[in-house]
């Protein structure tokens, strides 16, 4: 008989049970969820430094992937030279391709000995067999899938894109482990972006992976509260913001939402690839002030996409955007699944896209660099985007669609601004 699972008093709904981050986790383990160790994240306030932050970000060294097949050669590298753990979170992994070089990389770090943990959103992996990971699980590797599929809570998908080798290396950015992604971005393949991490980020990443794991155990329905991840030790409120951002299914004042609009405030320069780009009000009256104040907006969106009604919903607004003076490129030659926003002097890298999906229903996570040149690079990779896309001017734009086009883009912005998020926000009351 399951024992009766209490949340701990004065721990706000929304807030995923913490756990210590320095306990590796492995196997299948107990399928009741440790909830009363979140008590003891206070006293991990002092691990990422004296009032509870993660270190500032020039302690950290960083290198830009601008192609899938750097990225996944990149990644079997890390892995092949792990010694202790490897941590590897994705929304899609696909059995064909990069898929299979993967597996069986971790398959042989598991047989010599290193931890190995695997997590994948259990729809965005809805394609793999069911016995996929079997021979990981018979080397000493754990795989878990994230949120199983069950129609009161489908809505709420694990979107984030993280590997973390030894605690001494970690990959964050938008690349999925899908045949869809290999190539160069131009001639094949989707484009897009990661950033290989080594420094003072890279553990609560780990930490971050590891909550995200051991919440995964949780099957019972009732007990799967899609509460607000949060790292051990830090607030949302934090001015400058934390340089680990997440968002979550649990409320409108997501930390990534918090910093987007923290930076915005006194940005004169933002540049924005964003893959579904549909952002919320507020944001959106952000970077169309900066426009009208004389600052610079300029952002590359897709001009093919895998999700057409996005692009549709996204282009509803272009009228906006361009009267204000912001400027608007379609990437062309393939998908455009990159995410990378630079503001005035800080850049964003990760999972999350500028949608009503990244910023409130899906969980997501996003590296905020302050670095100098950090900044210096996403112009070079936004620039480096511009010769393979078509700009959108205004007096073009008022004039290249009909009736038709325009009601689509207006539907489709309808279900994705308003209809999604709806839905969303009813089966998380529920779940309550």
């Amino acid at each position: 008989m399951q024992a009766r699972i209490r949340r701990p008093a004065g721990r706000t709904l929304g807030t995923p049970p913490r756990r210590p981050a320095s306990r590796l986790a492995g196997g299948r383990g107990s399928a009741t969820f440790p909830w009363r160790q979140a008590r003891r994240a206070d006293g991990a306030r002092g691990r990422h430094g004296g009032n509870g932050a993660i270190p500032a970000t020039h302690h950290n060294r960083f290198t830009w992937i601008e192609t899938g097949d750097a990225y996944y050669t990149a990644l079997i590298s890390a892995i092949d030279a792990a010694r202790q753990s490897v941590r590897l979170e994705s929304y899609i992994y696909t059995a064909e391709g990069p898929g299979l070089d993967i597996r069986a990389a971790l398959i042989r770090a598991a047989r010599r000995g290193v931890q190995v943990k695997v997590l994948m959103d259990a729809f965005g992996s809805l394609e793999l067999p069911g016995d996929y990971w079997d021979g990981l699980r018979a080397a000493g590797g754990a795989f878990r899938a994230f949120n199983p599929l069950e129609l009161r809570r489908i809505a709420f998908r694990d979107h984030r894109k993280l590997v973390v080798c030894d605690g001494r290396v970690a990959f964050v950015g938008g690349f999925n482990i899908s045949s869809q992604e290999v190539g160069d971005g131009l001639t094949r393949g989707w484009r897009d972006l990661a950033v290989r991490l080594e420094g003072a980020l890279v553990k609560p990443l780990a930490d971050s992976f590891d909550e995200m794991f051991q919440w995964a155990l949780v099957r019972r329905p009732r007990m799967l509260r899609l509460r607000r991840f949060r790292l051990p030790g830090l607030s949302h409120r934090r001015v400058p913001p934390p340089q680990i951002l997440t968002s979550s299914p649990s409320g409108r004042n997501s930390p990534l939402r918090s910093a987007l609009v923290h930076d915005l405030k006194g940005a004169r320069s933002v540049r924005i690839i964003s893959a579904y780009f549909l952002p919320s009000g507020g944001l959106r009256r952000a970077l169309v002030g900066i426009a009208r104040r004389g600052g610079d907006v300029q952002m590359v969106l897709a001009g093919q996409s895998d999700v057409p009604l996005s692009r549709l919903a996204g282009r509803a607004l272009y009228q906006r955007y361009l009267h204000a003076g912001i400027r608007i490129f379609e990437y062309q030659p393939q998908v455009l699944h990159t995410k990378l926003f630079a503001i005035g002097s800080v850049v964003y890298i990760g999972s999350a896209n500028l949608d009503a999906r990244s910023l409130g229903i899906n969980y997501e996570l996003v590296v905020r660099l302050d670095q100098p040149q950090a900044v210096l690079d996403a112009e070079r990779i936004f620039q480096s985007h511009l010769p393979a896309c078509h700009e959108i001017r205004p007096e073009q734009w008022r004039s290249s669609r009909g009736l038709w086009e325009k009601l689509k883009e207006r539907v489709a912005h309808l279900v994705l601004a308003y209809i999604d998020p709806y839905l969303a926000r009813r089966q998380l009351a529920r779940l309550r």
